[in-house]
C-alpha cells in the first residue's frame, strides 16, 4: 500500500512543541565561544549627505570593543539583485557611506561584549546628515526629477518592454480601465533574521543564520570575501520563517565575517522587530494599470497590464519580480490579445524583495479586478464572465499570449467545486435580502480563479543523496533547506515509498553546505516537485543497486530479485521465503548502497484554483469582517495533505491579511510609519474564520511524483477574492473600486465618496 497521499503527523513537530529547537540566536556551538554582539546604528534620514558621524560617544562605554562606519569597510558594495540585468550604478554598501537613501539603512555598527552594551552604545553615535529632496511614491520616482543613485543619471532599474499596440483595443465594444494598488508589505516571519560567524584557525569561515537557502549565502559570501566556496561553511539551523526576505543573506548578515575577522573574535547578530520593519526586505509595491476590453456580452478580447515596480532604495530581486507579473498576466483566461509591459524605479524606501508569492499574485490581483470591473461595466454575473472566458480544461501544454506555457489546468472545474462548496446562489439570494431590507450591514461575495508559476521562471534543478547505512536506517540529504514547510516529513515519506523502510527510520539532513556539496534551497513552491524527485530519483537507483547486492546474497540473478515494500525485504520472485532485509543488504554493501542525483525539471509546474470569498461591511463605519473562506487549490498529486492544508492555510491567511489589514505605509518625507506590530497590523487568528478547503488533483506531467508547488497557492487566490468581495458588498452604493488594504477608514471614505457624487 503506497503511503503517498496519507496524513502522515509531522516527524519534526516533537522537537518544536517540547522546545528542542534550536535558532540562531540560541544556537551553542565551540565555534561560537566568547562571541561579541553587533548592533546597527541606522539612518533617521530617508535620504541625505552623511557630513561626518561621530563615534567618540560609544567607543568608550562598558563592553565595547569596536564602533565601525561605512569608511572603514574596506569591501566592495553589493551590486544590484540581477547583475547584468538592472543598472550596474546602483549599489549597496554594506553600511552607507557618503549618503544614506532609506530610514533603516546601516550606517554604523557597535561590536559589544552583550547585546544590551551595544543598545546602550548606539545612542551616542551621532550622524551629521544634511537632508536632500525625498521620493517616496514610485510614479514620482519614474519621473527623475529626484535622483537617488547620482552615477546612475535614473531611477529607472530595468524595464522590460515588449512593446505597445495603440490598436489593442480597436474592435472592442466596451473598454475599462483602473489603476490598481498592490500595497508594500513586510514579510514579518516569527524569527527575524539572526546569524553569527566565526573564522576558525585554518582561515576558514563558518556562518550560522536564518535563510531559506543555505548554499546561495555561501555563493554569496565567496563574492563579497574573494574566498573559494572550500573556504565558507554555512548551516541554516531551525528556521522560524522566511516568506520570501530570507532568500539569501542581507547587507548586515554579510557585515558580519569582516567584523568577526577585525576583532578577531566571533560575532552575533540578531534584529529585534522594529529593525524587521524597516531593515529586511519588503514585498509586492507594484501600481498597476489595467485596460480590459471585449464584446457586450461578456467575451473579453484584448488585456493589457503596465506595472510600475517600487524596487525601494537599493534594487534587489524586487525589481525583477514584474517578469514573473508579466509571465502571469493571462491569468486563467483565454484572452486572444494580451500586452504588458513593466518597470521599476528606485524609491527613498525599504528595498523589494520576493514575499509569498513574489510576483505571481501581483498579476493574478490586476486580472480578477480587472473581470470584475468588466463585468460590472456591463451589469453581468462575474462568475458567468468568468465562465465565458476561462481557458478549457487541458492536459497537455497551453501556451499563452505572452508566451507562458502552463503544464495541466482545469480552471472550470476547480471555480464549480469551489461555488457549490461555497452555495454561490444562495449567497447572492441572501445578498438581494438585506439589500431590499436596507440592512445596514451589508453582504458581499467575491470570486477568484487564479493559476501560478512554481519552481519558476524556467527549468529548476535540486540535489539530494540516499543513503541505507548497516542498521537499515537511511539518511537523506537534501539540497532544499525546510523553514516551517515540513520536508522530514515529506521527504522521508518519498524515501519510504520506494524503500519500504518506515519513515521513522528516515533522517532528512538539510541546511549545511559542507554536509551537503550543493543545493538551490526552499523559496517559489519548489522544494517537493524538485527536491521531492530528486529524493525519488535517488532512491530508485538506491533500490536498483541493493537488488544487485542482495541478489550475490540470495545466489540468484539482479533480474530475478524484487524488494517486497510492505516488508522492506529482497527476495527472489516467487520464493518469498527466504529473504534479506534492508540491513543485511547495507552490512554486506558497506560504504556503496547511495546514489546521488541532480533533478532538472523540463519546465516549470502551474498550480491553480479557484476561492470565494464571504464579507460583512458595516456601511456606517466601513468595518469589515471575513464570514467565510472557501477555497479549491489544485497542486497536482498531493504527497500528505495535512502538509498540503497547513501550507493552504498559512498562504490564506496571508493572502487575507494583504486584502483587509496590512501595509507598510510612509509618509510624504519618507518617514515609515509602520515601525512595530502596534501600527503594522499584522493578521491574527482572531480576524479569521475557519477556512474551508475543497479537494481537487490535477497531476502534473513534469515531475514523476506529479506535483505542483502549494505554498504560495493561498495567497495568491485570497486576496483578490476578499477585494471583490468587499467591492461586491457596496456595489449598489455606487462604488465601483477599493485599493487594497479594504480598511475601515478606505472603506467608508469609498462610501462617502460615492453618496455624494450621487
Amino acid at each position: 500500500m503506497s503511503i503517498l497521499g496519507n496524513r502522515v503527523r509531522r516527524v519534526e513537530d516533537p522537537r518544536f512543541l517540547t522546545g528542542a529547537a534550536q535558532y540562531c540566536a540560541d544556537l551553542h556551538d565551540p565555534l561560537l565561544d566568547g562571541a561579541l554582539h553587533a548592533t546597527f546604528v541606522r539612518s533617521t534620514q530617508p535620504h541625505a549627505i552623511i557630513l561626518g558621524i561621530d563615534v567618540d560617544g560609544a567607543v568608550g562605554q562598558p563592553g565595547v570593543v569596536g564602533v565601525y562606519t561605512g569608511a572603514d569597510v574596506d569591501l566592495d558594495p553589493l551590486p544590484p539583485g540581477v547583475p547584468g540585468l538592472m543598472n550596474a550604478a546602483m549599489v549597496r554598501p554594506l553600511l552607507a557611506r557618503d549618503r544614506v537613501r532609506f530610514v533603516g539603512e546601516p550606517v554604523a555598527v557597535v561590536v559589544s561584549e552583550t547585546p544590551a552594551q551595544g543598545v546602550d552604545a548606539i545612542e551616542a553615535v551621532w550622524p551629521d546628515y544634511e537632508p536632500l529632496p525625498v521620493v517616496v511614491d514610485p510614479e514620482d520616482a519614474a519621473g527623475d526629477e529626484v535622483i537617488l543613485h547620482p552615477d546612475a543619471g535614473t531611477n529607472l532599474v530595468v524595464e522590460f518592454d515588449f512593446g505597445r499596440d495603440e490598436e489593442l483595443f480597436a474592435a472592442c465594444e466596451v473598454v475599462v480601465r483602473q489603476r490598481l494598488v498592490n500595497q508594500r508589505v513586510a514579510g514579518v516571519p516569527m524569527e527575524g533574521r539572526s546569524a553569527a560567524v566565526a573564522w576558525d584557525e585554518a582561515g576558514r569561515l563558518h556562518m550560522f543564520i536564518s535563510t531559506q537557502n543555505a548554499h546561495g549565502v555561501r555563493d554569496a559570501l565567496v563574492g563579497v570575501y574573494g574566498l573559494d566556496a572550500a573556504a565558507v561553511r554555512v548551516i541554516a539551523p531551525d528556521v522560524g520563517g522566511g516568506f520570501g526576505p530570507k532568500i539569501g543573506g542581507s547587507a548586515e548578515e554579510l557585515l558580519l565575517p569582516w567584523l568577526a575577522r577585525r576583532s578577531g573574535r566571533p560575532v552575533r547578530w540578531t534584529e529585534s522587530r522594529s529593525e524587521n520593519l524597516v531593515g529586511m526586505g519588503q514585498g509586492r509595491a507594484q501600481v498597476q494599470f489595467v485596460e480590459i476590453g471585449g464584446r457586450r456580452d461578456g467575451t473579453v478580447e484584448a488585456y493589457r497590464l503596465s506595472v510600475l515596480q517600487d524596487a525601494g532604495a537599493y534594487p534587489a530581486i524586487g525589481a525583477f519580480l514584474p517578469y514573473f507579473t508579466r509571465m502571469m498576466a493571462p491569468a486563467t483566461y483565454a484572452f486572444p490579445k494580451v500586452e504588458c509591459n513593466t518597470s521599476s524605479v528606485v524609491t527613498n524606501t525599504t528595498p523589494t524583495v520576493a514575499y509569498r508569492g513574489a510576483g505571481r499574485p501581483e498579476a493574478t490581483a490586476a486580472a480578477e479586478r480587472a473581470v470584475d470591473l468588466f463585468a460590472a461595466e456591463l451589469g453581468l454575473d462575474p462568475v458567468e464572465v468568468r465562465r465565458r472566458n476561462l481557458v478549457p480544461a487541458f492536459a497537455e501544454a497551453y501556451t499563452t499570449p505572452v508566451a507562458t506555457s502552463y503544464d495541466t489546468g482545469d480552471y472550470g472545474g476547480a471555480l464549480d467545486r469551489v461555488l457549490e462548496a461555497a452555495g454561490y446562489d444562495g449567497l447572492r439570494a441572501e445578498q438581494a435580502r438585506r439589500r431590499d431590507a436596507g440592512d445596514p450591514v451589508a453582504l458581499g461575495i467575491g470570486v477568484s480563479t487564479y493559476v501560478e508559476i512554481t519552481a519558476g521562471p524556467t527549468a529548476g534543478e535540486e540535489y539530494a543523496r540516499v543513503e541505507v547505512v548497516a542498521d537499515g536506517s537511511v539518511l537523506v540529504h537534501s539540497g532544499s533547506s525546510a523553514h516551517g514547510q515540513g520536508h522530514a516529513t515529506a521527504f522521508a515519506m518519498v524515501a519510504s515509498e520506494e524503500l519500504g523502510i518506515p519513515v521513522e527510520r528516515i533522517t532528512v539532513v538539510q541546511g549545511d553546505t559542507d554536509v551537503i556539496p550543493k543545493g538551490v534551497g526552499t523559496f517559489g513552491s519548489r522544494s517537493l516537485q524538485l527536491g521531492g524527485t530528486a529524493v525519488h530519483k535517488a532512491t530508485i537507483e538506491v533500490v536498483e543497486r541493493a537488488r544487485g547486492v542482495a541478489a550475490e546474497l540470495l545466489e540468484a540473478a539482479a533480474d530475478d530479485v524484487v524488494l517486497d515494500k510492505a516488508s522492506g525485504a529482497f527476495h527472489v520472485a516467487g520464493t518469498p521465503s527466504v529473504t534479506r532485509t534492508w540491513s543485511e543488504v547495507a552490512a554486506a554493501a558497506g560504504l556503496d548502497l547511495a546514489a546521488a542525483v541532480d533533478f532538472t525539471a523540463a519546465q516549470p509546474t502551474y498550480p491553480f484554483g479557484a476561492h470565494v470569498a464571504v464579507v460583512e461591511v458595516d456601511t456606517e463605519t466601513g468595518d469589515v469582517r471575513l464570514q467565510r473562506l472557501v477555497a479549491c487549490d489544485d497542486a497536482g498529486r498531493i504527497v500528505n495533505p495535512l502538509l498540503a492544508e497547513g501550507q493552504r492555510h498559512g498562504g490564506i491567511a496571508q493572502g487575507v491579511a494583504q486584502a483587509l489589514y496590512e501595509e507598510v505605509r510612509y509618509d510624504a518625507d519618507g518617514n515609515p510609519l509602520t515601525t512595530n506590530l502596534a501600527d503594522y497590523a499584522m493578521i491574527s487568528a482572531a480576524e479569521l474564520p475557519s477556512f474551508e478547503l475543497v479537494d481537487m488533483a490535477t497531476p502534473s506531467w513534469v515531475n514523476p511524483l506529479g506535483a505542483k508547488g502549494i505554498g504560495e497557492s493561498g495567497t495568491i487566490g485570497s486576496t483578490p477574492a476578499v477585494q471583490s468581495a468587499v467591492c461586491d458588498a457596496l456595489a449598489h452604493l455606487g462604488v465601483r473600486h477599493i485599493d487594497i488594504p479594504c480598511s475601515p477608514e478606505r472603506v467608508w471614505l469609498a462610501i462617502q465618496s460615492a453618496a455624494q457624487a450621487g
